[in-house]
């Protein structure tokens, strides 16, 4: 009877030392996990960021164009104003 009692005690330690390992395992898991979202995440924004900048570059080199056209026409209507006078 002692020898099955003792053999009890030392299953009982066995698993309890067992559940404290699995939680540890599943906490660094949802560790891990934790950081590829925030990697992924940061990853997105720093994508996110790069295509509204080059958008925004876009854009401004569109505007400038426009205004360069602008500017042209402008100088051509000079031109000829100052050839008629």
């Amino acid at each position: 009877m002692k020898k099955f009692a003792v053999t009890v005690a030392v299953l009982a330690l066995g698993l309890a030392a067992c559940g404290t390992k699995t939680e540890d395992a599943v906490e660094n898991d949802t560790n891990v996990e934790n950081a590829a979202e925030a990697d992924t995440n940061a990853a997105t924004m720093d994508a996110t960021n790069a295509a509204d900048n080059a958008l925004d570059a876009a854009g401004n080199a569109i505007e400038n164009a426009g205004a360069a056209v602008e500017n042209a026409g402008d100088a051509v209507e000079n031109a000829a104003e100052n050839a008629a006078n």
